[in-house]
């Protein structure tokens, strides 16, 4: 019994992160209409312009933060890719929420 528990919280596990990538997938996808969109049209502001650069590095800065503290406290692989997945959901769901206004 204990096997097939230990089976069933893996394939949980795995079912989340990969809900959690999908979502920041839809996201982002979301977030590149909008904003190519904006580029097209010539209604994109400076400041989106640049926010859509810097966004990126600060982004990776805390996905590498995340997933290297999860790792020195010996997480396992899937937990540290999730805390390096957490900062990309939480800022493409932030912009995708922003940029429909």
């Amino acid at each position: 019994m204990l096997f097939w528990d230990q089976g069933m919280k893996a394939m949980q596990a795995w079912g989340e992160y990969a809900m959690a990538y999908s979502q920041m997938l839809m996201s982002a996808n979301e977030v590149i209409w909008r904003r190519t969109t904006q580029m097209a049209t010539g209604t994109m502001t400076q400041p989106e312009a640049t926010g859509m650069v810097l966004e990126k590095v600060t982004a990776m800065a805390k996905a590498t933060e995340k997933a290297s503290v999860a790792a020195a406290k010996g997480a396992t692989p899937l937990a540290i890719m999730n805390a390096a997945l957490a900062p990309y959901g939480t800022k493409t769901r932030s912009n995708a929420r922003r940029l429909r206004k």
